[in-house]
C-alpha cells in the first residue's frame, strides 16, 4: 500500500535531512502508515476510507505520520536516548529517563487520538438498578 506522506512532506514540515536520516525516513514512509493501518484495524476503523470521506482528514494523517518519523529520526542510536538524567557524588547514584524504553518505532495514544482511531468512552453503572 501506498504511505500517507513522502519524502519531501517530512522536509516541508520538519526540517531538511541528512543523506542517513532521508535514507532512514524513505524507509519509516511505509512502516509508519502500515503501523497506523493496522491500529485502526484492530479498532475496526479502515484509515483509507476515512481518508477518502474528508478532505481535511488527510492533512491530519500526514501530520501525525510526520511526528512519528520526526521522533524516531531525533532518537540517538549512537548513544543512550535520555530524556532526563540526573546524578550525585559521592555515594555514587545515577538515574534516568529513557526517551524509547523499548526501543523501535512508537505511537502515541494522543497521535491515535488526533485521527480518531482511539476515543474516551463515556459509561455509566447503575448501581441500585431499576424499580
Amino acid at each position: 500500500m501506498n504511505p500517507f506522506v513522502s519524502i519531501e512532506d517530512v522536509k516541508s514540515l520538519f526540517r531538511d535531512l541528512s543523506f542517513s536520516e532521508e535514507k532512514k525516513a524513505t524507509e519509516l514512509l511505509c512502516v509508519v502508515s502500515d503501523c497506523l493501518r493496522y491500529e485502526a484495524h484492530k479498532r475496526g476503523k479502515n484509515l483509507d476510507k476515512m481518508i477518502e470521506k474528508k478532505e481535511i482528514y488527510e492533512n491530519v494523517v500526514k501530520s501525525v505520520c510526520v511526528d512519528i518519523i520526526a521522533r524516531n529520526l531525533l532518537t540517538s542510536t549512537e548513544n543512550e536516548p535520555m530524556t532526563q538524567i540526573s546524578e550525585s557524588a559521592m555515594g555514587y547514584s545515577m538515574s534516568g529517563t529513557f526517551l524509547v524504553p523499548g526501543g523501535g518505532l512508537f505511537i502515541k495514544k494522543s497521535e491515535l487520538a488526533r485521527l480518531g482511531i482511539t476515543r474516551q468512552k463515556i459509561g455509566v453503572i447503575d448501581f441500585y438498578g431499576n424499580d
